[in-house]
């Protein structure tokens, strides 16, 4: 270390001990002079704001905070100083963004936190908890005086109010087995994008006259989840091996039940009419779901992000439930599909005391290519053959 870095360190070590001892001047002091000398470190520029709001110097606090950040963006001192700086002196919205940065940030933090910053932390839960009230009622005063009505704006901008306004947590595809790049996030898909939504829902008495035929003899449906030592359970495996989530499989990993076929031949007709992805030894899926009265399916991922999963609700209880994907919630109703992204965080329940049977099937996701799907096709069968070892 040579003389200049010498010298610099020992009044940085001066002006932290001025702070202590409540010389404020005597460290504002050393601590400018250890900056003009090259004592440049985040910490440093922090003890200067310390010792100018002390000294009741508002805008060189705010400038050393800001030097501070400048060396170190997510330094969480920094963050929380300025924000408590702006909060102190009446700033209260300037105050609110730093301390949600800072909380942000404190989020994906790995180690243990100092107490100090845990302290700050909990102020800023505080103070945000305060202020979310004020902040709402400012945005919605502001929206509605520019013609915004809940009732008539578009479903996707008052989900997006909801996210800014923290209440609802986003979520993103995280299949468990193959992600594929660049397909949009999307939770529950428009029907309106599925030209064959129609057919599918007009077969909805047909199809539930022989789902019923079915559900008569409950020996017919096997647990949809069927414990495998050779397969990792990434997800909840409370339903596994569990009867009160049945399956009655058309299709099975690509593979076609010919029995279960000729027993609901106008299902399995529709079925091949759907845009199945079909690969043999991995896909299509496609089945009578039974969930049983009082039954919940807690939240999991599904395997690939290139495909949707399609379900007709075929027997739907008074008082049954519906299924959440990401931040939305489809209750299910007697003939009306929807479409959604298995691959994002999803769940289901039956709060009945009654069954509740939905047609369930995979669908390629309508942004591929042809040339897209015959290349994962192509993928998921080698996968699939090379998993198939002799023991």
């Amino acid at each position: 270390m040579n003389d200049a870095a010498a010298k610099a360190e020992a009044l940085v070590n001066e002006g932290v001990m001025g702070l202590r001892d409540g010389k404020f001047e005597h460290a504002r002091d050393a601590l400018q002079q250890a900056i003009a000398m090259g004592a440049s470190d985040a910490s440093t520029h922090l003890a200067l704001a310390f010792a100018y709001g002390n000294l009741g110097e508002d805008q060189n606090t705010l400038d050393a905070i800001d030097a501070a950040l400048a060396v170190e963006p997510r330094n969480l001192r920094a963050l929380l100083y300025r924000a408590d700086h702006q909060s102190r002196h009446g700033r209260t919205r300037k105050a609110l963004v730093f301390y949600d940065a800072a909380l942000r940030i404190a989020s994906e933090a790995q180690e243990q936190l100092p107490n100090d910053v845990q302290q700050g932390l909990m102020r800023a839960q505080s103070k945000l908890a305060e202020f979310t009230d004020d902040y709402e009622d400012y945005l919605l005063d502001g929206l509605k005086a520019r013609g915004y009505s809940p009732h008539s704006a578009h479903p996707r901008f008052n989900r997006a109010l909801d996210i800014a306004l923290g209440k609802r947590q986003v979520y993103y595809q995280q299949p468990t087995r193959f992600h594929y790049p660049e397909l949009p996030q999307v939770q529950f898909f428009p029907k309106g994008i599925f030209p064959w939504m129609e057919q599918l829902e007009a077969a909805f008495t047909d199809v539930r006259e022989e789902m019923m035929a079915v559900l008569n003899q409950p020996a017919n449906f096997s647990p949809y989840l069927v414990s495998d030592a050779d397969v990792v359970q990434f997800n909840d495996a409370s339903n596994v091996d569990n009867e009160d989530w049945g399956a009655y499989f058309f299709y099975e990993k690509g593979l076609l039940n010919e029995a279960h076929a000729a027993s609901c031949p106008k299902t399995v007709a529709l079925l091949n009419d759907m845009p199945l992805p079909k690969v043999p030894g991995s896909t299509p899926h496609a089945l009578y779901s039974r969930l049983a009265g009082q039954t919940r399916i807690p939240p999991h991922h599904g395997l690939i992000n290139t495909r949707l999963i399609c379900h007709l609700p075929l027997l739907v209880p008074e008082n049954c439930g519906g299924l959440r994907c990401g931040n939305q919630v489809e209750l299910w109703q007697e003939g009306r599909a929807y479409v959604f992204d298995d691959s994002i965080e999803h769940e289901a329940w039956n709060d009945s005391e009654q069954d509740r049977v939905v047609l369930l099937f995979d669908i390629w996701r309508p942004e591929l290519t042809e040339e897209e799907k015959e290349l994962i096709g192509a993928m998921l069968q080698t996968v699939s053959s090379y998993e198939e070892e002799a023991d």
